[in-house]
């Protein structure tokens, strides 16, 4: 765990460090580049954690794109004018102090980069060239129901240099104290959503998967992703759903 208390540790004074090549692990994913498959050819490697354990999930920087006014973004829709493959996010908060009971009233705030890589609030600097400081898509805040849900609706993220595909969340008690903050990673198999969405350019992922940094290279992940990968369902054409379950010490 020392890597993730030293990103944690630089906060925004470090933030440059991101922008630091990584060297790509080897894995039988990383020659990837196109996929020969359909709209309707279903993600195959869904992903999701095998533990059984009621801990803490893994608490990750916020930076260096945090939502800046999050209470102001209270929706459960947060395309805006972003365009890509349909993505349902839901997440479920439980409470590691109740033995891992659903967490009602929970604070959920998301946000996550654009098919392009981008991110709202922010650019016009060295680490994002575009500037979008004047608008506020793929960020929003819902409260968990009794079951300790909040659900979402966006595109499919996209990635950028040094990232793997990832979605930040910082996670509030009723009361508004934070809880944790962490962030979701996607399962990278041949089958996956991310390698079938990166392929389609028809919805404007013009990437693909050359120089994508994986989950094992990424300078957040490459620890561990035991109690952050998440489980993703679907297809491009019929749109793709995320889910998962995140503990705090609620």
């Amino acid at each position: 765990m020392e890597r993730k208390e030293f990103l944690r540790g630089l906060g925004f004074a470090g933030l440059g460090a991101l922008t630091i090549p990584v060297i790509k692990a080897c894995s039988k994913d990383d020659d990837v580049t196109t996929v020969a498959a359909t709209d309707t050819t279903q993600a195959t490697d869904t992903g999701g954690s095998t533990s059984t354990t009621c801990s803490v999930t893994s608490s990750e920087t916020a930076g260096p794109f945090p939502t800046k006014t999050p209470s102001s973004l209270v929706t459960a829709n947060i395309v805006s004018d972003r365009t890509g493959v349909p993505f349902t996010i839901n997440i479920t908060i439980q409470n590691k102090n109740a033995s891992c009971a659903a967490l009602a009233g929970a604070i959920v705030d998301i946000w996550h980069c654009d098919k392009d890589g981008y991110y709202s609030e922010y650019g016009g600097t060295g680490m994002q060239s575009a500037d979008f400081t004047a608008v506020h898509f793929l960020r929003g805040r819902q409260t968990t129901n009794t079951n300790g849900l909040v659900s979402f609706t966006s595109i499919f993220p996209g990635w950028y240099s040094g990232r793997a595909t990832h979605i930040h969340v910082h996670i509030y008690n009723s009361a508004g104290t934070s809880l944790l903050v962490t962030q979701i990673a996607f399962p990278e198999g041949s089958g996956s959503a991310v390698v079938l969405v990166n392929a389609s350019t028809a919805n404007g992922y013009s990437k693909g998967m050359s120089g994508y940094t994986y989950n094992a290279s990424d300078n957040v992940f490459s620890d561990g992703v035991s109690s952050e990968l998440s489980t993703v369902t679907g297809s491009v054409s019929a749109g793709f759903v995320l889910t998962h379950s995140i503990n705090v010490a609620g």
